[in-house]
């Protein structure tokens, strides 16, 4: 019989509303797909942009891992939290003395390990070690401990996702593109058995820009200042992706995309 783990990822949760999309909309999709792993990009969390250890800890009641990206160090007390929550991952390809780590190892109920790697891409983002040599790096280590890998690439171009994708295709299981908040509908297997995904989108306001409201995010483009950002809260917007792997070769064998949305208000 084969062995099989799956998991569910959920898009960058943003904010509030993000997180009573989560209460929501979470419990419908487990007892859907009954998942080995939840995992959610958790870096916006907290009014809308970085996290704190309340935040976190309210998410890692219902997700096993949280993944973040470059907005993990905009709020400074997840400097502290990432120090001792394990769960919560940065990106890999940031300095080594960054606090927190790049991977987690989940271990299910039946004794199945699966390894979650993060990292951030470079184009249009920061300057940062190359995500395809850290990539080869991690991976290597990680194959000692389990063959099912899951890849959290934080980034803005989709062609850097899916060359990651392809450069990935056979080593890993899954690569989840997540940073635009915006979903989009290239989800595949690879030819040797990598789930791939250019974004998985957001959990957050469904009337919104990427989450945020809509007066403020076209004021930005009016004037070209500064401009503060809030979380909109006008209706919902739960975007998740579903993939089962073969739990010996850590070969995808299925993936499917989820998109709920809810035009009223979320109040």
């Amino acid at each position: 019989m084969l062995g099989k783990v799956s998991f569910l990822f959920l898009g960058d949760i943003i904010g509030r509303p993000g997180r009573r999309a989560l209460n929501r909309y979470l419990p419908t999709l487990l007892n859907r797909y009954s998942p080995s792993l939840v995992i959610a990009n958790g870096e916006n969390s907290a009014g809308g942009i970085g996290i704190t250890e309340k935040v976190g800890k309210e998410l890692l009641a219902q997700v096993d891992v949280l993944t973040s990206g470059n907005h993990i160090w905009d709020k400074r007390e997840a400097i502290p939290y990432l120090k001792k929550e394990p769960r919560l991952v940065r990106p890999a390809n940031y300095p080594p003395d960054s606090p927190g780590k790049g991977t987690y190892i989940f271990k299910e109920d039946g004794g199945k390990k699966m390894a979650i790697l993060n990292l951030q891409g470079r184009v249009f983002m920061e300057p940062l070690d190359c995500p395809f040599r850290k990539a080869d790096e991690e991976i290597k280590a990680l194959k000692e401990i389990t063959p099912v890998i899951i890849v959290d690439f934080h980034a803005e171009a989709t062609s850097e996702k899916q060359a990651l994708g392809w450069y990935l295709d056979g080593k890993v299981s899954a690569v989840v593109g997540t940073h635009t908040h915006v979903a989009t509908a290239d989800e595949r297997i690879l030819p040797k058995g990598t789930a791939v995904i250019s974004d998985v989108g957001m959990v957050g306001a469904y009337n919104s820009v990427i989450g945020l409201r809509k007066d403020q995010s076209i004021m930005r483009f009016l004037t070209g200042r500064p401009q503060r950002f809030e979380p909109s809260k006008e209706g919902v917007l739960f975007s998740a992706l579903f993939v089962e792997i073969n739990s010996k070769t850590g070969k995808a064998l299925s993936i499917k995309r989820e998109i709920i949305t809810e035009d009223k208000s979320d109040d």
